[in-house]
């Protein structure tokens, strides 16, 4: 029983609240730099407000799109596909879809370097066609630091997107474990009084 009772106390300390203040930074990100080019078409307009971004903050962010419609890129598919020769990745679920999840993402985004034959290319990802939208290369410490803040903030955010829902199970998940170990207390107490009368 105490064994169990450990697990529940293992298990409720390991949910993580995620950092509101971040994921509503990288939905910025998302929504001003990503969706120039990617879509995020399971994420609508309206489900930024469950990060904490106001109405107001929302509206300013979709311009003429519909509050309840989908994160779309800003460009026609035959358009990228013209540009890049592949239309970018849907980002609704990148961050299960790859090994390393948000990680892998920050990688991706912080990784450009200028090859020796002045070429952009990616430590993370060799061959991406996804252009160095941050000036990574470029950049001196100071903006290296920025956009690693960046970074770090999108790939929350995707982590997010991928499952919006996680925060709302974590929340829940407390008190169905609460429950268990009372109940499992109660049970215990009860168990040890019936056998004390048995004795």
């Amino acid at each position: 029983m105490f064994k169990f009772l450990g697990f529940c106390l293992m298990a409720t300390v390991g949910l993580a609240h995620a950092d509101e203040a971040q994921l509503k930074r990288g939905a910025h990100v998302a929504v001003e730099v990503c969706s120039a080019c990617h879509s995020l078409k399971y994420i609508k307009y309206n489900d930024l407000m469950k990060l904490g971004l106001t109405r107001a903050e929302v509206d300013a962010m979709r311009g003429d799109k519909d509050i309840g419609g989908p994160l779309l890129s800003q460009m026609a598919p035959n358009d990228e596909l013209g540009m890049f020769g592949i239309v970018p990745p849907d980002l609704s679920l990148m961050a299960k879809a790859r090994e390393g999840g948000a990680v892998y993402i920050h990688d991706v985004i912080t990784g450009f370097y200028t090859d020796a034959r002045g070429q952009s290319a990616n430590h993370a990802f060799p061959g991406i066609k996804m252009p160095d939208v941050l000036m990574v290369a470029q950049a001196d410490a100071a903006g290296k630091k920025e956009i690693d803040q960046k970074a770090n903030d999108v790939s929350a955010f995707l982590e997010w997107a991928s499952d919006p829902q996680a925060q709302e199970r974590t929340s829940l998940g407390r008190y169905v474990i609460g429950y268990f170990v009372f109940l499992t207390l109660l049970l215990y107490f009860l168990k040890k009084k019936i056998w004390r009368r048995l004795d």
